[in-house]
C-alpha cells in the first residue's frame, strides 16, 4: 500500500526539491508540504507520525465506547517534519449506525483539513462565521476550545473548526448527523504528550476517508 507523496491540497502527483526548486511543488498549488502515502493503521505508524510531528497530533482519549483507531496520515517530509496531521477513528454514531470522525491540526496554508472536509480552502477561516456562539466545543490538551460549523461542505458529513495551539483544527464527521458527537465536548489529547497507553491503541481497518 505504499506510494509516492502527494498534494495535500488536491491528491495530485509532486516533485521533490531539485536544482530549480526547495521545496516540493505542486503543478497546480506550486510549494507545498507533500502529503505522506497512508499506510494500514497500527500503532507503529502512529508512532512514526507523532515523532516526526511539529503539529499536535489529536485524538479522542479515551476513545469513545465501541470506537476504534482507523488511520493517520502526515503532510511534511524529513527535512521540514509534519506540518499537518489527520487521525481517522470510526464506531458507533450517536444515533444508529457507524460514525467516522477525522480529527486534523495543521498549519496556516498546508490545505489537508480543507481537502477532508471537501472545499476549496486552504484553510477554514473564510468558510466560518464567527459573530455568533461556537456550534460545538472540545477539550483539547485540557484547554476547552470553540468550534464554528465550517458552511459550503458536501452534504454528507459535518465540519468543524477552530483554533488549539495556536494552529488550525478540523473535525470532520461522517454521516451528517454524527456531528452531534462534539456537541457533548469531546476530550482530545495531544499524543505528543501520551503515555505507554497509547501502545494498547484497539485499531481497526483504514479509513477510506484517508484516501479521499
Amino acid at each position: 500500500m505504499r506510494g509516492e507523496p502527494s498534494c495535500p491540497k488536491c491528491g495530485g502527483r509532486v516533485r521533490a526539491p531539485g536544482l530549480f526548486a526547495d521545496s516540493w511543488q505542486c503543478d497546480v498549488h506550486g510549494a507545498v508540504h507533500p502529503l505522506q502515502p497512508v499506510i494500514p493503521p497500527s500503532v507503529e505508524a502512529l508512532s512514526v507520525v507523532v515523532k516526526r510531528a511539529r503539529v499536535p497530533v489529536w485524538m479522542p482519549w479515551p476513545l469513545p465506547v465501541g470506537w476504534l483507531f482507523t488511520g493517520v496520515a502526515n503532510a511534511g517530509d524529513d527535512r521540514s517534519g509534519g506540518r499537518a496531521t489527520a487521525v481517522a477513528c470510526s464506531g458507533p454514531g450517536p444515533l444508529g449506525g457507524m460514525g467516522e470522525l477525522v480529527l486534523v491540526a495543521e498549519e496556516l496554508g498546508v490545505g489537508l483539513g480543507a481537502r477532508y472536509a471537501g472545499i476549496d480552502g486552504p484553510d477554514p477561516g473564510p468558510f466560518l462565521d464567527v459573530t455568533g456562539p461556537p456550534q460545538a466545543k472540545v477539550l483539547a490538551a485540557g484547554r476547552p476550545t470553540p468550534l464554528w460549523h465550517v458552511t459550503g461542505t458536501p452534504g454528507d458529513r459535518a465540519v468543524f473548526a477552530g483554533e488549539a495551539r495556536g494552529l488550525w483544527l478540523w473535525a470532520i464527521v461522517w454521516p451528517e448527523h454524527s456531528g452531534m458527537l462534539l456537541y457533548d465536548e469531546l476530550v482530545l489529547a495531544d499524543l505528543r504528550d501520551a503515555g505507554p497507553e497509547v501502545d494498547m491503541m484497539p485499531c481497526g481497518a483504514l479509513s477510506p476517508r484517508l484516501l479521499g
